[in-house]
C-alpha cells in the first residue's frame, strides 16, 4: 500500500520569527494555539480510520511552530509509537541534543527537516540570529541517532541567488536530503517573488550541482513541480512515456495524497494557502477528503494556463504561489516561464 501524508501542526509556539511565516503573517502569535491531549487522541483515531478506509499507510509530519515546544509533545510521540504510526518532524534546531534525538528515534521518528534559507547572514536575517549555526550543529546529532536529516529552503527574492550555494552546504554537512519550495506571497508582498527568468536560472545552477554531487550520498528532492518543466525542456522527462489517459501521475499533491491539520483541528487542502475544508475534531476526515470541499482542488481543467499545457498531468506548478500572488489558485504560476501558444479558431 502507498503512504498518505498528514502534516499535523500541534502548536504555534516557536523560537524563531521567520519573515515568511504563515502564523506571524496572520498576527495570531499574540496567543499561540496548541492542540489538547484529548484532541490529539481524537486526531490519531481519525488518521487511522482514514487510512483504513483509503487503504493507505499513515505517515505523519509533526510541525508547528516547533512541535517540541508543545508541553505534551513526548506524550504524543509515545502514542504514535504505540499505534505504530511512523513520523517525521518539521522543526527547529534549538532543543536537539543526543538524549532528545535518541528518544525521538525510539518513538519512531524517521526524519527531521531543518531549514536553511540562505547563507549565514541571509538565513539569520530571515529567521533569527544564531539559527544558521544551530542548524548545522544539529545535523550530526540527528544523524548520530539514526534520524535522516532533510534541509529545506524557502526561495524568494531575498535569497534565490544563494540557493545553489546551499546545495554545497548541505553536501558538505552530510545532509541526507536537500530540497526547496517557493515563498507564497500575499497581495502586499508579491514583489518578494523571483521573476520566471531568475527562477529558471536558479534551477539551472542547482541542477549543475546536483549532477556534480550525484554520488555524494545526499538525495536531491525535486519538490517544486517546475522541475518537471525544467527537465522536460532538457529532454530528461518524456510525458509520452505514460499512458494516454486522464490519470494524474505527478505534480501538486493538493487534493491528492496529503492533508494538513492545524492545532484547532482545521483541515486544509494545503497549508500554504487559504484552503480550509472542515475540522478533524468534528467532521469525518475521509469524508472531507473525498467530498466536494476538496474536489475544487482537483478541478484541473480550471487551471488557466496548465490546462492548455502538455504537462498538466505531471506539473501544475504551485497553486498556492498563484493564489498568494493573484488571489486565484487557478491563475498561472507566476514563476512558470513556459509560453503557451493560443489555439487558433
Amino acid at each position: 500500500m502507498d503512504y498518505f501524508a498528514f502534516q499535523w501542526h500541534i502548536t504555534e509556539a516557536c523560537d524563531q520569527r521567520c519573515k515568511h511565516c504563515y502564523i506571524y503573517a496572520l498576527g495570531s502569535h499574540a496567543k499561540f494555539k496548541e492542540m489538547t491531549l484529548d484532541d490529539m487522541d481524537r486526531t490519531i483515531l481519525q488518521i487511522e480510520s482514514f487510512c483504513e478506509r483509503a487503504e493507505r499507510i499513515p505517515y505523519v509530519y509533526l510541525t508547528g511552530g516547533d512541535p517540541i515546544l508543545h508541553p505534551m509533545f513526548w506524550t504524543l510521540t509515545g502514542k504514535l509509537r504505540e499505534h505504530g504510526i511512523p513520523f517525521a518532524i518539521l522543526g527547529n534546531p534549538f532543543h536537539l541534543n543526543d538524549d532528545v534525538c535518541r528518544r525521538l528515534r525510539e518513538d519512531g521518528c524517521l526524519k527531521y527537516q531543518l531549514s536553511l534559507d540562505g547563507l549565514e547572514a541571509t538565513h539569520d536575517r530571515i529567521r533569527c540570529l544564531g539559527s544558521y549555526g544551530a542548524t548545522l550543529r544539529a545535523i550530526p546529532v540527528l544523524r548520530g541517532a539514526g534520524i535522516d536529516v532533510a534541509i529545506m529552503a524557502t526561495v524568494s527574492k531575498w535569497n534565490f541567488r544563494e540557493i545553489p550555494e546551499l546545495v554545497d552546504v548541505a553536501v558538505e554537512n552530510n545532509a541526507d536530503i536537500f530540497s526547496f519550495a517557493r515563498y507564497c506571497p500575499d497581495a502586499d508582498s508579491a514583489d518578494t517573488c523571483c521573476s520566471p527568468e531568475e527562477y529558471r536560472w536558479m534551477l539551472g545552477e542547482c541542477w549543475g550541482r546536483f549532477e556534480r554531487y550525484r554520488d555524494c550520498g545526499t538525495t536531491f528532492n525535486l519538490k517544486d513541480h517546475l522541475w518537471t518543466l525544467f527537465l522536460y525542456e532538457k529532454g530528461l522527462f518524456d510525458p509520452d512515456g505514460y499512458p494516454d489517459d486522464e490519470y494524474v501521475y505527478d505534480g501538486c499533491n493538493c487534493g491528492n495524497c496529503h492533508v494538513t491539520i492545524l492545532p484547532d483541528g482545521s483541515v486544509y487542502a494545503c497549508r500554504r494557502m487559504e484552503s480550509r475544508i472542515g475540522n478533524a475534531l468534528t467532521d469525518d476526515l475521509y469524508d472531507l477528503f473525498t467530498g466536494p470541499g476538496m474536489d475544487r482542488y482537483r478541478e484541473y481543467e480550471r487551471f488557466e494556463k496548465c490546462s492548455r499545457c502538455e504537462l498538466l498531468r505531471f506539473c501544475r506548478g504551485c497553486p498556492a504561489v498563484a493564489a498568494g500572488a493573484t488571489g486565484d489558485m487557478y491563475a498561472p504560476d507566476p514563476q512558470c516561464w513556459k509560453v503557451i501558444v493560443p489555439e487558433c479558431d
